[in-house]
């Protein structure tokens, strides 16, 4: 059990990932930038997915930036964080929008 959440670009390639055991309080995080709670399932991800546009996911990386403020510094799990949102935003910029899996 754990959360395994995945980003996808429009050919269905996995362009991010962030894993996450089923105790780790950091996977919260996670689905409160991305506003996705509805998705969060206790120990593991709902096994549902949505398209997010590059404003949401702009919204978690401003979220992000603005809880932490000390980027250079942080722990795994909040640079795991990071990158998975600005993996996310970079496709969204080229495609429009990202699709993210919260299994």
């Amino acid at each position: 059990m754990g959360h395994d959440i995945s980003g996808y670009n429009k050919a269905g390639e996995e362009i991010a990932y962030a894993r996450f055991s089923m105790g780790n309080y950091n996977a919260t995080i996670l689905y409160n930038l991305l506003d996705a709670n509805n998705y969060y399932a206790g120990v593991s991800g709902s096994g549902g997915s949505s398209t997010f546009s590059i404003q949401q996911i702009e919204k978690a990386l401003n979220a992000f930036k603005q809880f932490y403020k000390k980027s250079d510094s942080l722990p795994w799990d909040q640079k795991q964080i990071l990158n998975f949102i600005q993996n996310c935003l970079a496709t969204a910029k080229m495609e429009g929008g990202v699709r993210i899996y919260f299994g």
